[in-house]
């Protein structure tokens, strides 16, 4: 296989033969064969989340419901080229954009996500050599095109090889913004926005922060075990495990040898996957055995079920949630677990509530939908997804949200609300927009019920805030508004 095909760009990479690039030449690939590799099932992928404007995890769980059976190493190999391209898009893209000329734009989806994963095996994954890289690319590109467009990935892959090290990118001193958008692969407008409250070091810890693998956490079930009997359950199946450093009930584990469903402690309830800043938000809410709690937006029941763990299962927990099959999941994950407290409630927040709520619950938790911006390690996809014109609409949401709640907690009762985003729209703003209508509450400064490690994450506002490059966890922001007497 030669390096390359057709004439040579200023650049030294092929330039493609035909003046309309790729779109109106494909063929119908042969499907069974792609899926069958690791490498054609993650091109399938990239091209369903372009098409489809799902969450990246949806879109994971839909094509593996259909995909043929895959060993544990090529669905390791999917996951790892399909978040590591998402990780670093905007690194592979400047170098396709460099070597080819044909401008990124005017590329066709199918052909620039097959260079975006050949270019993440080069630059990014050690293990795989960059031969294979290369020809996996190319036979891909032979099932679904002519050969010239094979022959085109083909030069251009090669000369990224032959490149390596001598691309330029944008400089630190003269233009952070870009540098940063570009050497980290994030949209401009949220390094900007990241620049404006912290200084470039600390946004560059940031950035890195949010572009390493984060790890796998756990929270004990403390209605069945304790952490420590939880560590010493999980040693034959993983190689290492750890405590986590703030949350009392985390547990950090590396090397897991089985899926986790296949677990004995799993299929025991010992544990829920949940990351140490989620944990850190039912605590901070601080429920009692006895009470009578809502948990507003419950989804599949990460909260709802640390909220039963710390009311020891008693009482009660009205679970609701807009989306029936997340609740029917939530069910049976309570089941696993051992809890018998939780009641799920199929309902619309925007929605007329049940008039027999109003002033019954202890405490209601609300986990808000929002931008999901300080979880970016664990949903890199969002990153470009994401649009500095919705932050103003989700802060309109969360704040309805809070508005239609705030009768229906009994006086001295807790509102806890919460959001993964450390942006100022979706965070202080709706904190002090909340307080400014709503003159029967104040935020909640008693920090009593904590552990000394998390009252170093309260603000003297009395918001409880954690960043990813400073605490090693998701970014999360809670705040606990009390109904005066």
């Amino acid at each position: 296989m030669s390096d390359d095909t057709g004439p040579k760009s200023r650049r030294g990479s092929p330039r493609p033969p035909h003046p309309t690039p790729f779109a109106s030449r494909k063929r119908t690939p042969s499907g069974s064969r792609l899926l069958n590799t690791p490498r054609g099932a993650a091109w399938t992928l990239l091209k369903r989340l372009d098409a489809e404007q799902r969450p990246l995890d949806a879109v994971l769980d839909a094509f593996f419901e259909t995909a043929p059976p895959m060993d544990r190493r090529d669905l390791n190999l999917i996951h790892a080229l399909v978040f590591g391209v998402q990780r670093h898009r905007a690194v592979l893209d400047h170098i396709i954009d460099h070597l080819s000329t044909t401008p990124l734009r005017k590329l066709d989806p199918d052909v620039l996500n097959l260079l975006r994963i050949g270019l993440f095996q080069i630059f990014f994954m050690d293990r795989i050599p960059n031969s294979a890289a290369v020809n996996t690319a190319v036979n891909i590109a032979k099932d679904f095109a002519p050969s010239w467009i094979a022959g085109f990935v083909n030069g251009l892959l090669r000369s990224a090889i032959r490149s390596c090290g001598k691309i330029p990118f944008p400089d630190m001193e003269t233009d952070p913004v870009q540098a940063l958008a570009v050497g980290k692969s994030f949209p401009p407008w949220l390094i900007r926005r990241w620049l404006d409250r912290w200084d470039v070091a600390d946004a560059v810890r940031l950035c890195d922060a949010f572009n390493r693998i984060p790890p796998l956490t756990l929270r004990v079930n403390t209605l069945r075990t304790t952490r420590e009997k939880l560590l010493s359950a999980l040693a034959p199946d993983i190689d290492t495990a750890r405590s986590t450093a703030v949350s009392p009930d985390g547990v950090v584990v590396q090397g897991l040898g089985n899926t986790l469903s296949d677990l004995s402690a799993f299929r025991s309830g010992l544990f829920q996957v949940q990351d140490e800043a989620a944990q850190l938000v039912s605590r901070f809410l601080g429920p009692r055995p006895g009470e009578t709690v809502l948990d507003a937006c419950a989804g599949l029941g990460g909260k709802t079920g640390h909220l039963a763990g710390l009311m020891e299962n008693q009482g009660r927990i009205l679970a609701a949630d807009v989306d029936g099959r997340k609740l029917e999941r939530l069910a049976a994950e309570c089941d696993r677990l051992g809890i018998t407290i939780t009641l799920p409630v199929c309902i619309d927040l925007n929605a007329d509530l049940p008039s027999e709520w109003t002033d019954r619950f202890d405490r209601i938790l609300i986990d808000a939908p929002c931008s999901g911006l300080g979880v970016l390690g664990r949903n890199p996809d969002a990153r470009w997804s994401a649009a500095r014109e919705n932050l103003d609409g989700y802060r309109r949401r969360q704040l309805r949200f809070l508005n239609r709640l705030a009768p229906l907690v009994k006086p001295s009762g807790i509102i806890g609300y919460t959001v993964c985003s450390m942006e100022p729209e979706e965070t202080d703003a709706v904190a002090e927009a909340f307080l400014e209508k709503h003159p029967d509450f104040r935020v909640r400064m008693e920090t009593h019920h904590l552990t000394a490690d998390m009252r170093a994450l309260i603000t003297p506002d009395g918001y409880l805030r954690t960043f990813p490059h400073r605490d090693g966890m998701d970014g999360f922001f809670s705040v606990c508004f009390v109904r005066k007497m």
